[in-house]
């Protein structure tokens, strides 16, 4: 996989023609995952402006600080020319020259910083600002054959590391102490950056963003370990798997954990079965809820059933309630139910899913059943 595969030449005139056709003028996209799908360019972010101007007809121009031109230059995208502006010099000239004809409206990244957005209304005034956002996200929600083969990578990587989990996880250690074992390892398997680590036993589990503590880990105490990170390609990996820490399993386990745990595994394992084209987000998101609620435990299944991953760790599409889209062919997303007793503990399995023409493929492969370490 090369990085011509991930940033096929094409693109930048594929989202002129969206852009086009969505009635924008140009899209001007700050550092962030779509700058990133269309140039290859992981920008850093800073008060320094770095943009991509990209007009619906005419040639991209990606401003970037003079100091930062020569990574800009080694990035692997093409199509577009690179201007810089040096320190002290206002930026937002070289933007609006940028932009052939009138403007009357543009797409902004998603996550541009306010104090840009309020600096392009004094640059381009009376034009009306939309999110690139509502233009991208159908170029983005299917992935490519080179898109997927990197969460495939990159689900490989962190399955190895949860392969380790024995090595650091044990009675006495405490969250924190595990967590950072786990960040090395993250590292260690091929990951650029560790994006999260949550580390969370007994009660601390009934959380589902609990983090890390300084709390040591009791023998025969179910601990979630929910880890991601994104690799040098930008793609990125989450998952999770719930662990009992010390003894065979399943007797040293709180009796109604083991329990619900049957339940749950038998919820994820359906809604991984269930990944088809046609299928509903909320069709999906109901497959695995419906098992967790007729078992008891509905008011317990506390989040959606999962999300969509790529340059993003969370993006479209979301497989929760009230989202009525189809599934198609080359959507990713994770597809991981919890159920979480406050006070108690909990528990969670995650796999990231990509839909294929004839129903769904795990790229973590690692056993969702209960483990004991």
């Amino acid at each position: 996989m090369g990085t011509d595969d991930l940033y096929p030449a094409g693109r930048l005139a594929e989202a002129q023609r969206a852009a086009a056709a969505a009635g924008l003028d140009a899209l001007l996209l700050t550092p962030g995952s779509d700058l990133r799908y269309l140039t290859g360019y992981d920008a850093r972010e800073g008060e320094r402006l770095t943009c991509l101007v990209l007009p619906a007809e005419g040639e991209p121009t990606l401003v970037v600080p003079v100091l930062e031109r020569p990574d800009a230059e080694a990035a692997p995208g093409t199509g577009y020319r690179i201007v810089d502006h040096a320190d002290g010099t206002d930026p937002w000239p070289l933007v609006r020259a940028a932009l052939p004809g009138p403007v009357r409206a543009v797409g902004l990244a998603d996550r541009m910083w306010a104090q840009q957005v309020l600096a392009l209304r004094d640059a381009l005034p009376g034009a009306a600002q939309r999110l690139a956002s509502d233009v991208l996200r159908e170029m983005r929600i299917r992935k490519s054959p080179a898109e997927v083969a990197a969460l495939a990578e990159a689900g490989a990587a962190i399955d190895a590391v949860h392969l380790r989990m024995a090595e650091w996880l044990r009675p006495g250690r405490t969250e924190r102490e595990v967590a950072a074992d786990l960040a090395a390892a993250i590292r260690a398997a091929g990951h650029a950056t560790v994006d999260f680590v949550i580390v969370a036993a007994g009660p601390n589990g009934a959380s589902p963003h609990h983090g890390v503590s300084d709390r040591p880990i009791g023998v025969g105490e179910p601990v979630v370990v929910d880890i991601g990170g994104t690799m040098p390609s930008g793609y990125r990996s989450d998952c999770t798997r719930t662990y009992v820490a010390g003894g065979p399993a399943p007797a040293p386990a709180p009796a109604e954990f083991v329990d619900y745990y049957a339940v749950l595994w038998e919820a994820q394992r359906a809604a991984v079965a269930a990944v088809a084209p046609g299928v509903t987000a909320e069709a999906l998101d109901a497959v695995a809820r419906d098992v967790i609620t007729a078992a008891g435990f509905g008011d317990a299944f506390l989040h959606r059933t999962g999300h969509g991953i790529g340059l993003d760790g969370h993006e479209e599409p979301y497989v929760v309630t009230g989202n009525p889209r189809p599934l198609e062919a080359g959507m990713a997303f994770s597809v991981e139910p919890g159920i979480y007793l406050a006070g108690r503990h909990g528990a969670r399995i995650e796999d990231i899913v990509v839909c294929t023409t004839d129903g769904g493929q795990r790229l973590n492969t690692t056993p969702t059943e209960l483990i004991a370490l």
